[in-house]
């Protein structure tokens, strides 16, 4: 890896290099093959070294190409309690965005 960066999206934080496909929570819908930009990068290395933000790197993105939405495994939820006939049953499934990583602006 000579040239990554670690962006923020979503509460969860993720190491990219340029054409790397990455999965991350449903951000608001662009459409399919639509430009994102991720401008909340925490850290980037290029050929001049490693910068690190605080929290932020001011100027630094990350361009990405939305590849669609799809949802995740499902996860299902059972509450039950003995003797008193009750239960409860819930399934969920997350749906996550697809991106690929274009380019790291820094």
């Amino acid at each position: 890896m000579s040239n990554y960066a670690i962006v923020q999206t979503g509460a969860k934080q993720y190491l990219v290099e340029p054409n790397l496909v990455i999965q991350v929570e449903k951000i608001a819908p662009q459409g399919k093959d639509a430009r994102v930009e991720l401008d909340h990068v925490l850290l980037v290395k290029d050929g001049s070294g490693i910068r690190v933000g605080q929290p932020l790197l001011k100027g630094a993105k990350v361009i990405c190409e939305d590849l669609g939405v799809v949802k995740g495994p499902k996860v299902v939820s059972l509450e039950y309690r003995r003797r008193k006939a009750s239960r409860n049953k819930k399934g969920h499934r997350q749906k996550f965005s697809n991106l690929l990583v274009k380019e790291i602006v820094s």
